[in-house]
């Protein structure tokens, strides 16, 4: 077995969030693992930089509460809760809190070759929804609650 201590990890600075990625970190061989994987933080009051990239991203909050905005909308994603990215979903993680980091841990991996990230639920069911559109009810947007 094998143990990631964050408090024993260099974080480096990526803008206004520090990054630890695994493979940088640990003596991990190349194949081991199908996946990438990474600590990020988001100090209190600042976001990330727009993210977009072709991996799929699993994400999950460690600490505080991150607001995850995708195309305008913002939802809130709280402690213990997870978000899943799709392939090429343009992305920015705010930490609106005064105090208190926002920790993520994230996995993230490159598609199956010709698997679509669309869910398996027809276009007549539920037109336009993806894999990013299916969130917990914690994970609900902001301007829809009341």
């Amino acid at each position: 077995m094998r143990t990631f201590d964050t408090s024993q990890t260099d974080f480096k600075q990526v803008g206004p969030i520090t990054v630890a990625r695994w493979e940088e970190q640990y003596p991990i061989p190349d194949g081991v693992m199908p996946f990438g994987a990474m600590w990020y933080t988001v100090p209190p009051g600042s976001a990330s930089v727009l993210d977009c990239h072709p991996e799929l991203e699993l994400s999950i909050v460690v600490t505080g509460t991150a607001h995850v905005e995708i195309g305008g909308q913002i939802t809130e994603v709280t402690t213990g809760n997870a978000f899943l990215l799709d392939s090429e979903e343009a992305h920015v993680i705010h930490n609106r809190a005064s105090e208190g980091t926002v920790t993520i841990f994230s996995a993230y991996w490159m598609p199956l070759d010709g698997a679509s990230s669309e869910t398996d639920v027809s276009e007549s069911e539920v037109p336009g929804t993806s894999v990013a559109d299916i969130e917990a009810p914690v994970a609900a947007p902001l301007e829809e609650r009341a």
